[in-house]
């Protein structure tokens, strides 16, 4: 009789992290890990989506969406770090949900994070391309356009080909090792967020308060309902929904929350840290912390430089809002430094993606083949070789704006899932030793759950109809065999 709610105990896990000839290595300190964060963070939905957001939107309350966003992640970041502390195993919220809802939440879960890290590696590999483009052009060589767009761009092209050979080159580091792609990500972090902070400082002086009048764009259908024209449900329901306004601002930070993604990918390298009781919750919350400043300033003075209307289709908007600071000159080391960023984002989410697969691997939940791990580098090579071709092709044609929202609705829907999970384990597992504590359970978890839910229905439609098919392939996967071949369930 299989169990599909039955659940790992926390006995098990703690020795699945044992430090043996057999796991992972552990070589990540707590610098590592915020570094690990912040490069995994500051990324394509800093450098683009926030231009996005603030023309189809929020206008410049893009920087109200930003702080909403962070505060979702707020919540779900302090129950990361509790479980990330209490738990430091591989995998992240897949092996969070094990031990406190069961396989079958677990397999959702783990089923959800292809979505938040493979296709999130996919979305920032389409910018890194339209950057790397940009680039090339300063320097007089143009690509053909058919090898730099999918065939469903707008501008349709044949393939992305720059998109497909970072995420080649990336997968190919991380078979390498754990260490030396976190050396190459501490570099790339320390050169992004520079970047950010000369944007800021530079900028700062040359905001047009034109600019940020309004700062609220009017959205019509808010009024017709204020003044009794439309129910909210026509509202809702309508083109008005999401487009300024304060509807705008809950879409803006659904969008811009993609920027957020990444913090919880350090829970996912808990295995590989020195001392995960005491780094892991640093590594979470201070990534988290640092990023939100940096964003919200970010936001405030790229609006502030350029009308956010101006942002429309733009795919680049930090170069086109610098032009008015004067510093053209500045131009190619600032889209060089974007481009370091938008690569330590890819490293990051593809490291996060093998781990969690890895994970469901050894729990018999997917083929040994996903868990083998290479005989010298000890990493999960094979899984990284089959995320290479499965992100490439993502990269290679599927436009960027689809893949920015899949990626949204399933890492909120992780988040909404983790938060449940301390509220369980407090009652369950009330004595059991945590590095870190959520404050306020169950009351700030819950308010986690409330506001992830809440940007989740603030994403368009179709977000919930790819989530929606994407769990119900998952859900075949696991009933034909991940059911059949649990090892806590054979046990």
């Amino acid at each position: 009789m299989y169990k599909i709610w039955k659940k790992k105990s926390l006995t098990q896990l703690l020795a699945e992290a044992s430090d043996d000839e057999k796991g992972l290595k552990k070589t990540l300190s707590a610098t590592s890990l915020v570094a690990l964060g912040i490069g995994a963070i500051i990324g394509a939905g800093l450098f683009s989506l926030t231009g996005i957001a603030a023309s189809d939107n929020a206008g410049p309350a893009v920087v109200y969406s930003f702080i909403l966003a962070a505060l979702g992640c707020a919540f779900a970041g302090l129950c990361y770090a509790e479980f990330a502390s209490m738990i430091p195993v591989a995998g992240s919220a897949y092996t969070y949900s094990y031990a406190t809802m069961g396989e079958f939440i677990a397999w959702i879960i783990g089923w959800d994070l292809v979505l938040e890290y493979a296709l999130g590696a996919a979305t920032v590999a389409v910018s890194w391309s339209q950057y790397v483009t940009k680039f090339l052009h300063q320097l007089g060589i143009d690509l053909p356009n058919s090898l730099l767009h999918g065939p469903w761009d707008e501008s349709a092209g044949i393939i992305n080909l720059p998109a497909i050979i970072i995420v080649c080159l990336l997968s190919l580091l991380l078979i390498r090792g754990t260490k030396e792609s976190a050396f190459l990500n501490n570099l790339l972090v320390v050169l992004k967020v520079t970047v950010v902070l000369v944007f800021i400082a530079l900028g700062w002086g040359f905001i047009n308060s034109a600019n940020h009048t309004p700062f609220i764009p009017v959205n019509e259908g808010e009024s017709m309902v204020s003044a009794g024209k439309m129910s909210f449900m026509e509202f809702f329901k309508s083109d008005y929904f999401g487009h300024y306004g304060w509807s705008g601002i809950l879409r803006g930070a659904g969008v811009v929350f993609f920027a957020f993604i990444g913090f919880d990918a350090v829970s996912t390298a808990a295995q590989e840290a020195k001392n995960p009781q005491k780094g892991m919750p640093i590594g979470i919350i201070g990534s988290l912390v640092i990023c939100t400043i940096l964003y919200v300033l970010f936001a405030y003075v790229l609006t502030g430089l350029e009308n956010y209307l101006n942002f429309k289709g733009d795919a680049s908007p930090v170069t086109t809002a610098f032009a008015k600071t004067g510093y053209t000159f500045l131009n190619s080391a600032l889209t060089i430094a974007i481009i370091a960023g938008y690569t330590s984002v890819m490293l990051v989410m593809l490291m996060g993606q093998s781990r969690v697969f890895y994970s469901m691997s050894t729990d018999g939940l997917l083929p040994k083949f996903f868990s083998d791990l290479h005989h010298k580098n000890r990493t999960p090579w094979k899984t990284n070789i089959v995320f290479m071709i499965f992100v490439s092709l993502f990269a290679g044609f599927v436009p960027v704006t689809d893949l920015g929202h899949m990626v949204s609705i399933g890492t909120l829907f992780a988040f909404c899932l983790v938060c449940i999970g301390v509220i369980v384990m407090r009652k369950s597992n009330p004595n059991a030793v945590r590095g870190f504590k959520v404050p306020f359970v169950p009351l700030l978890p819950i308010i986690g759950v409330i506001v992830c839910v809440g940007l989740m229905i603030g994403l368009p439609i179709e977000s919930w109809e790819r989530l929606a098919i994407w769990l119900v392939i998952g859900l075949a996967i696991y009933f034909f065999y991940g059911m059949r071949n649990s090892k806590l369930n054979k046990n």
